[in-house]
């Protein structure tokens, strides 16, 4: 088991809440995201212990793809983050893999997908938009019509919500959440509500936002999932697409299964108990090797943990 000490962001819209919820020890009342696990040069976690203590995620990913299943893949494909919003954050949209390699150099796309893990009564999110054609996208957007241009979707504790390339979207302020996205930090924002960040409006990114969003945006009905009844001590698989698979795990009690991925990226979202016979609590993040082999996990706990598809 790999354990991952988090990197945290201060953030124009973030909060204490990962202080509070998680025990993370850190200073400020503006955290807004924990990346817990992440190989990203804007946040590289380090091994908190073991053989590897001290060496950072892309590294360990670099030297030893044998923990990793032997990759094809020249970076860490995944990230992973707990995101407390106190306040709204900006509209934004993220490019896919060939805008951003052409646009960005080189950078990789961002699909993400989001598990909510709390959020006040009748809390909602905007994914998506209502121009139906890229004529009627650009005037609103230009014309700053967004009381027309966005959408917005009620949620709540538990949703689940994929968030494709090209997907105008925003968390709003008393949400917080977990999101598994491609180990990527390009993000257009379309507007940020005229706030000001050290005295300065944050950049927008207007025609790269209107170059990408998807028209007409996809339906409401295929924009979330509720994961209410699953069942406990199963890997309920949430999403699988090209980049990643997600699952919701509850264990009750116990739970014994065999680790045969890649590798198993796993965040505690709750409980505390064990992994053989090692204690684990919310807040933990930690990798699952390749070939790890059986996992006993003993308490009550939930999980979200991530891997890749087996033909990447």
């Amino acid at each position: 088991m790999i354990i991952l000490n988090p990197v945290f962001t201060h953030n124009i819209w973030g909060g204490t809440r990962l202080k509070t919820d998680f025990g993370y020890d850190i200073p400020g009342n503006d955290i807004g995201e924990c990346w817990g696990i992440s190989a990203h040069p804007n946040g590289d976690c380090t091994i908190a212990d073991g053989f590897y203590e001290g060496e950072t995620l892309s590294q360990l990913w670099n030297e030893h793809p044998e923990l990793f299943g032997y990759s094809n893949l020249s970076k860490f494909p995944l990230l992973v983050k707990i995101i407390d919003a106190k306040n709204d954050l900006s509209i934004q949209v993220h490019p896919d893999d060939t805008y951003a390699c052409k646009n960005e150099h080189g950078s990789l796309g961002k699909t993400e997908c989001w598990y909510i893990l709390d959020c006040k009564k009748d809390s909602s999110l905007i994914i998506g938009h209502n121009a139906r054609t890229k004529e009627e996208l650009s005037d609103m957007i230009l014309h700053g019509k967004w009381n027309e241009f966005i959408r917005e979707i009620p949620v709540k504790k538990g949703d689940f919500i994929q968030i494709d390339p090209g997907t105008v979207h925003a968390i709003k302020g008393g949400i917080e959440l977990l999101e598994t996205q491609q180990n990527s930090d390009i993000t257009y924002r379309v507007y940020d509500y005229d706030r000001l960040w050290n005295g300065k409006p944050r950049q927008l990114h207007i025609q790269q936002s209107i170059d990408v969003i998807t028209v007409p945006a996809k339906s409401i009905e295929h924009s979330i999932m509720h994961t209410d009844g699953l069942p406990a001590n199963t890997l309920n698989e949430l999403i699988c697409c090209k980049y990643y698979k997600v699952f919701l795990l509850n264990v009750a009690s116990q739970f014994l299964f065999h680790q045969d991925f890649p590798f198993l990226l796993c965040s505690v979202i709750n409980g505390s108990g064990s992994l053989n016979d090692i204690p684990i609590h919310k807040g933990m993040h930690f990798i699952l090797s390749y070939h790890y082999g059986n996992v006993l996990l003993k308490g009550n706990l939930s999980f979200i943990c991530s891997t890749i598809p087996t033909t990447t």
